[in-house]
């Protein structure tokens, strides 16, 4: 708008308004989804979680980085028993100790209370069949679920379960003119949380899930001649069209691709 609006001589509101009333006559903007009052409480959910979880990261990995100034290293030590470990690093020194204590309450907090949010987050997935249903699929968990849940919010919106991929920024950038026509990276347009999760997703399914699926074979394939990297994008790709597919027709993932043809 801002681009087209520049090209006029004169800029007054009345030129503004006649310019903006012209591009919407010639269709130049199209309709946008609004989510629904519950899709909006589920995206909150997930965002205050996603905010506390990355705070607490944050506090955790300035305490590593300022520790080491005095020589103390933290090591490799699970969130539960952090704490523990920074106190057993301080102990001798009360000034280190007296300034570090602020510190590890206020992320002892953030923990707690990310605590708090998560449960609530496996309880609203507990009670939702959609979320239920999504998470047969390989690789998705509770907040996988979820999170597909929140931003496709009315799967009869996509009137093609393949648009759902290139919607979450998931299909490669193309730049052709004339003789020249190349693909880029991934375009990353859209919800980039959605995006983030159906990587981890696929990551999952691709290197943690023990259990072989037509898809992970499918994936392999790809990683063979193309490289991991590439593989965990198509299949992230194709997960998000998969679990499209299965919302729509109400069916849980086929593991075989017997049970996918025959259905």
């Amino acid at each position: 708008m801002k681009a087209a609006l520049s090209a006029q001589r004169n800029k007054t509101d009345r030129n503004d308004a006649r310019g903006i009333a012209q591009m919407m006559r010639v269709g130049l903007y199209r309709p946008v989804h609004v989510k629904t009052l519950t899709s909006q409480k589920q995206r909150m959910l997930l965002t205050a979680r996603q905010l506390l979880k990355a705070k607490a990261i944050d506090i955790e990995g300035d305490l590593r980085g300022t520790l080491r100034n005095f020589g103390l290293k933290v090591g490799v030590v699970g969130a539960a028993k952090f704490e523990a470990r920074i106190r057993e690093l301080i102990k001798d020194d009360p000034d280190l100790a007296e300034i570090v204590e602020p510190v590890l309450i206020a992320r002892r907090t953030l923990r707690e209370q990310l605590g708090v949010l998560h449960r609530q987050l496996l309880e609203l997935v507990r009670h939702d069949p959609v979320c239920r249903r999504l998470m047969t699929a390989p690789g998705v968990g509770p907040v996988v679920a979820l999170t597909f849940r929140a931003t496709v919010d009315v799967p009869s919106r996509f009137k093609n379960s393949k648009t759902v991929g290139a919607a979450f920024g998931l299909t490669p950038r193309r730049y052709q003119s004339r003789e020249t026509d190349r693909m880029g990276a991934v375009s990353k347009c859209g919800d980039r949380m959605m995006r983030v999760m159906l990587f981890e997703a696929a990551l999952a399914l691709m290197v943690c899930s023990r259990k072989w699926s037509w898809l992970k074979a499918w994936g392999m394939k790809i990683a063979r001649h193309r490289g991991m990297k590439r593989a965990i994008i198509a299949v992230a790709r194709r997960l998000a069209v998969i679990l499209h597919r299965m919302w729509v027709d109400g069916t849980e993932f086929r593991w075989t691709r017997e049970q996918a043809v025959a259905a």
